[in-house]
């Protein structure tokens, strides 16, 4: 079996897996983190592969198109974790872009896919997104809205990368007396 093969299996399962969750609902935003030296079993930022991007992209944009979400593209640490997204989003959401143009070694293979393959692509430091995924422990935590909840994946595992992921849930407020739904 090809290797791109296993991965676009192991894709179509993490896919389903959100979509099935119920967790996701138009409008919201998720951002993914991905390494894909992480992917094909090397050491993160040693690596990058734009074939697997390819492959992941396709994947989330089947995600959107099936959920309604935008899809949000974290860099690596040498542009201090900031997002690709699209232009009417950060609009939308408030998010001043900066100026940058991810690259393989400068954000990632992943984030600098995205950048050339969105409609209207931005970079933004900082967001609030409603759910993610993180493949390659890219540490997406500081961009999931609080309450960060973990959602245990079936697939998770991408390729050699481990794959976790997580949406929020309001805060729960107010001690042993209050009330929730």
């Amino acid at each position: 079996m090809n290797p791109n093969d296993k991965l676009t299996d192991q894709l179509d399962i993490l896919i389903n897996e959100w979509s099935e969750s119920d967790l996701l609902k138009e409008g919201m935003s998720f951002i993914v983190g991905c390494s894909t030296s992480e992917i094909i079993g090397e050491r993160i930022g040693t690596m990058g592969n734009v074939d697997i991007a390819s492959l992941i992209f396709s994947a989330l944009m089947n995600l959107k198109e099936m959920t309604g979400i935008s899809i949000v593209f974290q860099c690596c640490e040498h542009l201090n974790r900031a997002l690709v997204m699209e232009r009417k989003l950060a609009a939308q959401q408030g998010y001043d872009p900066v100026h940058v143009v991810p690259a393989k070694n400068a954000g990632g293979s992943m984030a600098s896919y995205a950048y050339q393959h969105l409609s209207d692509p931005v970079v933004v430091e900082h967001m609030r997104a409603d759910a993610g995924i993180d493949i390659g422990d890219t540490m997406i935590g500081m961009h999931i809205k609080h309450v960060a909840v973990p959602l245990r994946l079936k697939q998770n595992k991408l390729g050699q990368a481990r794959v976790n992921a997580a949406y929020h849930r309001p805060k729960l407020i107010g001690g042993e007396r209050a009330l929730y739904k």
